[in-house]
């Protein structure tokens, strides 16, 4: 049996409001959508915002990078950048990090995200510590990163998706749990009128789509060529199928070639709901053969698993 908790003394609230307003931490609160909703002076000051109801973490980043302050952001591909950031913002209740200011700063940055998806941000300056092989700790950070990367889209690859999949696997507040394997329809024709380059840009137009068209914790991946996998954790079939629909209809309206603006395409969609016990590789063999149903009914649709 559990007890609800003590309801706060009175005035509790309001002093803790009023001394992380005070702190020199800085301190912000995203919701489930990624929106700032949340942040004191200290993070308003440091990543150059104004919470208003609308601005996502995804926002934030590319006016810091477009602006040249805020997050120190080192790319001159600020769309894969955060496709690669978002492979690992807000997929385990707890991450902790290192972080550079644009004004020569440097945070130690902690994330811990709720099941409902709030995530609370707190960050310190540690600007001041000894940075004793600190260049080491850097370079194996963004190895470690580049590691778990698709290096063409910024998803995660297959080794760091099967990662996470095994760890939401054994973790009861992510069940319900569904995972969707992706296909390009027809896209060989693609790459054999228009050139690989070409090809690219759609792969890296669906990995867009893609991450569009899901929530924060949902793990997205390129596995190989043109396959995508897609991990929904807390999320039975009939919600799955509904993101699927959303996300088809997305790529149906695509146009993302500048050159060859009649040119669209469409993906074809296998989707599993996971059995409390199973493996990730029987759960990847029950989405993969949904996905050759999908293709041998017709394509631009989605079968779900047995």
């Amino acid at each position: 049996m559990t007890t609800a908790p003590a309801p706060l003394p009175p005035g509790l609230a309001e002093t803790l409001l009023e001394l992380q307003e005070q702190s020199p931490l800085l301190v912000a609160l995203f919701d489930a959508r990624d929106v700032l909703c949340h942040a004191n002076t200290a993070f308003r000051e440091a990543y150059c915002v104004e919470p208003d109801g609308l601005l996502t973490w995804a926002d934030m980043m590319r006016d810091n990078h477009a602006q040249g302050h805020g997050a120190l952001i080192e790319t001159s591909d600020i769309d894969t950048w955060l496709a690669s950031v978002s492979s690992r913002r807000g997929k385990l209740p707890y991450r902790a990090f290192e972080v550079d200011l644009c004004d020569g700063r440097w945070l130690w940055v902690t994330e811990t995200t709720q099941a409902q998806g709030w995530m609370l941000l707190v960050a310190s300056d540690i600007t001041s510590l000894r940075q004793d092989n600190r260049s080491l700790r850097l370079a194996h950070v963004r190895a470690l990163a580049a590691a778990h990367t698709d290096p063409l889209t910024g998803l995660s690859n297959r080794r760091h998706c099967m990662q996470m999949l095994q760890d939401v696997l054994v973790r009861s507040e992510t069940w319900p749990l569904c995972v969707a394997a992706l296909d390009l329809d027809g896209f060989k024709s693609i790459n054999d009128r228009f050139g690989h380059g070409s090809g690219d840009q759609v792969l890296c137009d669906f990995a867009r789509q893609l991450q569009a068209s899901i929530r924060r914790e949902d793990g997205c991946a390129r596995i190989g060529g043109e396959e995508f996998l897609l991990i929904l954790p807390a999320t039975a079939a009939p919600q799955a199928e509904a993101i699927m629909n959303r996300l088809l209809e997305r790529v149906r309206k695509a146009r993302p070639l500048a050159e060859h603006g009649e040119l669209s395409y469409t993906c074809s969609v296998g989707l599993a709901q996971a059995i409390w016990g199973e493996s990730a590789t029987s759960l990847l063999a029950r989405a993969d053969a949904a996905l050759y149903q999908a293709k041998a009914a017709g394509r631009d649709r989605i079968c779900l698993a047995d």
